[in-house]
C-alpha cells in the first residue's frame, strides 16, 4: 500500500527561516534507512507559500494568486511517499519521524505529521 506522509511547517519555515542543522543530519539518517529499506519512495521539502501560486476554480472561473497565502491555517512543508504492508506501518514510520523532530529539537517542538493512502495503479 501506498501513503502519503505531509508535514505541516510552523511559522519559522513560512518566515523562511533555515532548519536546524541537528535536524537536517538526523533527517538524512533516516530517509537514508528508510530509502534502503525500500520503504520511502519519495520525499522532499516544499518552499515557503511566498514562493508558490495557488489556482482556484469557483463559480466557472478560474483565479491565479501569487503567494504568500496568509489565510492559509496549514501549510505543508514537506512530503514522502511510502510503500508499507499496512496503515499501521506507515503510521509507525510517521511517528518514527515525529519523534526524530521532538529528539532532536526538544519539548517545544510542536508539528503535525498527516498520513493518507493514496489511490492509483500502485496505490491503495
Amino acid at each position: 500500500m501506498r501513503f502519503m506522509m505531509m508535514v505541516k511547517a510552523d511559522e519559522s519555515y513560512e518566515r523562511g527561516c533555515p532548519p536546524n542543522p541537528a535536524l537536517v543530519e538526523e533527517m538524512g539518517k533516516f530517509i537514508e534507512e528508510t530509502m534502503r529499506a525500500g520503504v520511502l519512495l519519495d520525499t522532499g521539502g516544499l518552499a515557503p507559500t511566498a514562493m508558490g501560486t495557488e489556482i482556484r476554480a469557483a463559480d466557472g472561473k478560474l483565479t491565479v494568486t501569487d503567494g504568500p497565502f496568509t489565510e492559509a491555517k496549514e501549510i505543508i512543508g514537506g512530503f514522502a511517499i511510502v510503500q508499507t504492508r499496512s496503515k499501521e506501518e506507515a503510521v509507525e514510520l510517521g511517528r518514527r519521524f515525529m519523534q526524530l523532530h521532538t529528539r532532536v529539537l526538544g519539548d517545544a517542538y510542536t508539528g503535525e505529521c498527516e498520513i493518507r493512502p493514496m489511490f492509483g495503479p500502485d496505490g491503495a
